[in-house]
């Protein structure tokens, strides 16, 4: 039978999802913990795969068993066997045909900012940071330069593998909690690296270093040097994955994250 799960982790102490040779991914942790519940191997795949640091409030994966088990074995009992860092918020059993990253409609991904002179001890893992003061309305405006269907090419990580720099951006939101500024992207899909290279290019508007037009500039050059420096790790989570109702999945709920930084 097919199983979908939805997982929270945070994304610190691997070394990204997928796994490695060396181990300490978090893919290798969770097909272990799975092993244990299903008394065989298991192979899982998951919506959109992290980079070393970024964090998750809503992945789902899916993997194929014969192990006969009841939902909550998927969930208390695999967490039984994984790390405080990582969770199983839930189960589910699924058609055959369903496939966690090509049944997905879209992909939620927040990026979480201190913007203040010093940098922040308790949100270090959980928050990228500038010491520059960020003009909100300014990456706003550019923002909505990125978003509807464009060539990426200019925000794309050399590394990347995808066949298509082609991407629909749906949703590009600058929210501001005081200290703290969120960049909220939701699209079909992102290529590598996409979502902290918006980020930096935003920061770069609003320091001021550029003017809100600037963005649409760099998208039309395509070229990745174009843009600004890809931001760190730390702030970025991948928030949710939406698909369509008739696979009967739970909706992601708001994260607990950076809460050090909340008013």
């Amino acid at each position: 039978m097919r199983i979908a799960l939805g997982l929270e982790y945070d994304g610190s102490p691997f070394r990204g999802w997928q796994t490695q040779p060396a181990g300490n991914t978090v893919q290798d942790v969770l097909e272990a913990a799975l092993a244990q519940i299903a008394g065989e191997p298991v192979a899982v795949t998951c919506a959109g795969r992290t980079d070393r640091g970024v964090h998750a409030s809503g992945q789902v994966i899916h993997f194929d068993s014969a192990a006969e088990r009841p939902d909550s074995a998927w969930v208390r009992g695999v967490n039984g066997f994984l790390p405080e860092s990582i969770a199983v918020l839930w189960a589910r059993r699924v058609p055959e045909d369903f496939h966690a990253r090509y049944a997905a409609r879209s992909r939620t991904y927040r990026y979480v900012l201190v913007s203040r002179g010093v940098r922040s001890a308790l949100a270090a893992r959980y928050a990228g940071w500038t010491h520059a003061p960020l003009d909100v309305a300014a990456m706003s405006d550019a923002a909505r330069h990125l978003l509807g269907e464009h060539d990426f090419s200019a925000f794309r990580s050399s590394e990347c593998q995808a066949k298509t720099p082609v991407r629909t951006l749906h949703e590009l939101r600058v929210e501001s909690r005081g200290e703290r500024i969120d960049f909220v992207l939701r699209a079909n899909a992102f290529l590598h690296h996409m979502v902290r290279n918006i980020v930096g290019t935003l920061v770069h508007v609003g320091k001021g270093a550029r003017v809100p037009g600037w963005a649409l500039d760099v998208l039309r050059s395509r070229d990745r040097g174009a843009a600004a420096a890809t931001f760190g790790p730390e702030g970025l989570y991948l928030e949710s994955v939406e698909y369509g109702s008739s696979w009967e999945l739970p909706r992601a709920a708001p994260a607990l994250i950076a809460v050090a930084l909340e008013a």
